[in-house]
């Protein structure tokens, strides 16, 4: 369902029609709640507010209006400076979960500047006992392997996690990395990664692109970490987003992070959300009866509702729309996997070139960094 249009006044003073999304996304493109956390909250001001974000493709400005936003899903590797904030999402009347990025590859350093894995740990802690653990979503991703970095490995290191994260979320998703596709991600592995340079070149690099039989194997062992917990009682869900692989015989279904079914089993009882989601145009349908969502549904919706996949997104991805309030070449992580940068360069030289410009709406603009 595309987004409502309202008025809005900008910062200048000039009235303007802006997007008024229910759903806000935050964000596919940077890190919003790592860099941008106290940027946010001042432009969201209550719902009140907007954000001026600039379309990668051709870089017009389209305006995006918090007015009618009902849902955030946050997603973050360093979550931490948000926290903070989240009281003031909670009075506004909004509801939010988040997408949270918990990688290892702190031996390869391939995420060189985000905190160690034992801080975001307590950090995935905190959260989810300010939230519960069913608005926070452990995301491993993506999963990508090296001649040492066995699909073995990997998930010994997944597991090593799990045991400090058991009962603080209900789902961990994963992704593999796509190399093949994206001659920017294979510079980078090689330009920026000791560890991808040490073991291939330019004319090899492919070969790192995960075979059918190592994401079998690690989905194999990925099963094995599941029915371990399950028996010691955590019930972990393990889904994988958006790929072409089909590992419904390890009991793992295609994830949704901007995830429709989540977002009615969570907030089912704000009909804006309801009204929201089930009068989406038709273009796939679940039974509400057997997902053992809410009773608060009125019951001529409680059979099916119809729900329509985000159109911008890759074919494998069962995303419902929302709206994207990211730019690209704004994160410092550094990862060097990364698809959204560039390169880490552009990233640091955008940081520091915006620190004091005027247009403060822009997602350019970033808070000084914090811990």
């Amino acid at each position: 369902m595309p987004a409502e249009k309202v008025e809005i006044v900008t910062d200048n003073g000039i009235t303007v029609k802006a997007m008024a999304p229910v759903i806000v996304s935050a964000s596919r493109s940077t890190d919003i709640p790592a860099y941008f956390s106290k940027w946010f909250i001042s432009r969201f001001k209550g719902r009140r507010g907007y954000v001026k974000w600039f379309n990668p493709f051709n870089q017009k400005p389209v305006y995006v209006s918090f007015e009618k936003t009902k849902v955030i899903v946050f997603w973050s590797k360093n979550p931490k400076p948000l926290i903070r904030y989240l009281p003031e999402l909670d009075a506004a009347g909004v509801h939010y979960y988040f997408q949270f990025t918990l990688n290892d590859y702190q031996q390869e350093n391939l995420e060189p500047n985000i905190p160690s894995v034992e801080s975001r740990i307590q950090t995935f802690k905190k959260l989810a006992s300010l939230i519960g653990p069913e608005r926070l979503i452990w995301r491993f991703d993506p999963v990508l392997f090296t001649k040492t970095l066995t699909p073995r490995e990997v998930a010994a290191r997944i597991f090593k996690i799990s045991k400090e994260l058991k009962g603080c979320t209900n789902r961990l998703v994963f992704s593999f990395i796509d190399i093949k596709a994206y001659k920017k991600v294979q510079r980078h592995l090689l330009k920026y990664s000791e560890h991808f340079a040490a073991q291939y070149d330019s004319a090899s690099i492919e070969e790192a692109e995960p075979t059918a039989e190592q994401v079998e194997e690690f989905a194999g062992y990925l099963s094995k970490i599941r029915s371990y917990w399950q028996e010691r009682g955590w019930d972990l869900e393990i889904c994988v987003c958006a790929e072409k692989f089909d590992l419904s015989h390890h009991g793992m279904l295609p994830s949704k992070c901007i995830d429709a079914e989540l977002m009615l089993k969570l907030f089912g009882n704000d009909p804006a959300v309801t009204d929201y989601l089930t009068k989406a145009p038709t273009e796939k349908s679940f039974e509400i009866d057997q997902l053992n969502l809410f009773s608060a549904l009125p019951t001529e919706k409680k059979k099916i509702i119809t729900i329509k996949k985000d159109p911008g997104q890759r074919q494998e991805c069962g995303c419902v729309e929302s709206k994207d309030i990211g730019m690209y070449n704004t994160c410092l992580h550094g990862c060097v996997y990364c698809y959204a940068n560039s390169s880490p360069e552009l990233a640091i030289k955008n940081f520091e070139r915006r620190k004091n410009h005027p247009l403060a709406e822009s997602i350019f603009i970033p808070d000084s960094p914090e811990a």
